[in-house]
């Protein structure tokens, strides 16, 4: 089968890989119809490299047709239409009874002290082949793939494997009051999707973003935008819209490639200098992270406020400006989307006649596997207005 590959930092390539088979009697394997480009496979594009091994298969927001199932699954059939989510979760462990799927104890990677394993995402979670190719082996499959009909385009329902599910927990943790507002940095795909999600919910959105195609995106969805390249002072003009006070919640949806952070940027470049081991190390023990927009959520956000993360972070020694959360009493959320949580309630929203969030326009490019090698290089660089891919295998 063909697959998108990580064969080194940007090195990104559609190789021929063995096809993916039935390896217990609780899997399935399906033949990806459509399968997504998100921000956070940039991550593994560069910086988190160290965690990578050539011939890795990348990818985790497949969908697709069922092509084979275990023996001991019944809840599948060949031919069902399924999506996957991101983190491998079983259903049935002490976490997953709690609705904590991304901390699924039996898919836990203990080893490198990190949550539930993920599609396509490092040796960090799990090295569990990814999505970005023409089958995929699905663990768990009476629990994990979401069951969708069959007749509507992939693009109606293809989000739930993460963008979805991500943005509306990120949503759910803002806790936005009745009547708040609810600021959002970042719009790219989840920012994007949280915003209209929020909207949906007749919630009053600001969204803070630098790239004009993102903030046009969200303007024509009735979000109000600032342009963080044309502003000197974010978190003024946030009061300035908000009675003095700030906004209610905050919802950070950039995560560690945030610009503003020249220092940490440096750092993070400067690791690539050093043997493998050794920035895996540093990586998992004595890494910075780029926190300008973090930063601007707990100054933008009002005294008493919410600050939902859904943007990713790794870095492990970075300083929080605790005297500012202590005194502003805030409340922070964040977390791998529990996908499984969320996804019934989703479902139920897609299956109406309405496209209440636009997910059948969302995506700016659809793109052959083949071309994911130049799709890495411009979603990184924000060029060609792209926003989200999917990839047609």
């Amino acid at each position: 089968m063909q697959a998108v590959t990580w064969q080194g930092r940007k090195d990104i390539r559609v190789e021929e890989v063995p096809d993916a088979r039935i390896e217990e009697p609780t899997d399935a394997v399906i033949r990806v119809t459509s399968t997504g480009l998100c921000g956070s496979d940039l991550h593994l594009y560069d910086p988190l490299t160290p965690f990578m091994t050539p011939g890795d298969i990348v990818g985790h927001e497949p969908m697709g047709v069922v092509e084979a199932v275990g023996a001991q699954v019944s809840a599948l059939s060949v031919g069902d239409r399924v999506v996957v989510p991101f983190n491998i979760s079983c259903g049935s462990c002490w976490m997953c009874e709690r609705r904590l799927y991304s901390q699924c104890e039996t898919t836990q990677n203990r080893e490198t002290g990190t949550g539930a394993s993920l599609f396509g995402y490092s040796s960090l979670y799990g090295a569990v082949p990814g999505g970005q190719a023409e089958l995929l082996r699905v663990p768990f499959a009476d629990f994990l793939p979401v069951k969708v009909p069959h007749g509507p385009p992939d693009d109606r329902f293809v989000y739930l494997s993460d963008v979805l599910p991500t943005a509306w927990q990120g949503v759910e943790y803002a806790a936005i009051p009745e009547g708040g507002t609810l600021l959002v940095l970042g719009a790219g795909p989840i920012g994007d999707m949280a915003t209209r999600i929020a909207l949906h919910r007749g919630i009053r959105v600001i969204v803070v973003d630098r790239v004009p195609e993102r903030l046009a995106r969200v303007s024509a969805r009735g979000a109000e935008i600032l342009d963080l390249g044309e502003i000197d002072d974010v978190a003024e003009q946030v009061r300035g819209l908000t009675g003095g006070r700030g906004a209610d919640s905050v919802l950070e949806a950039v995560g560690m490639e945030a610009h503003g952070s020249p220092v940490a940027e440096a750092v993070q470049k400067s690791l690539r200098l050093l043997p493998k081991k050794l920035q895996q190390l540093m990586m998992t023990n004595l890494s910075v992270e780029r926190l300008a927009a973090l930063y601007l959520a707990f100054e933008a956000v009002r005294r008493g406020g919410t600050v939902s993360i859904s943007g990713v972070y790794g870095g492990t020694s970075d300083p929080m400006p605790m005297m500012q959360l202590f005194d502003k009493q805030l409340q922070l959320r964040m977390g791998q989307a529990n996908v499984r949580a969320w996804t019934d309630e989703l479902l139920a929203l897609l299956q109406q006649d309405e496209d209440h969030l636009g997910v059948e326009g969302f995506a700016t490019h659809h793109l052959p596997l083949d071309a994911a090698p130049q799709a890495y290089a411009s979603f990184q660089a924000k060029e060609d207005g792209m926003v989200k891919v999917l990839f047609r295998p």
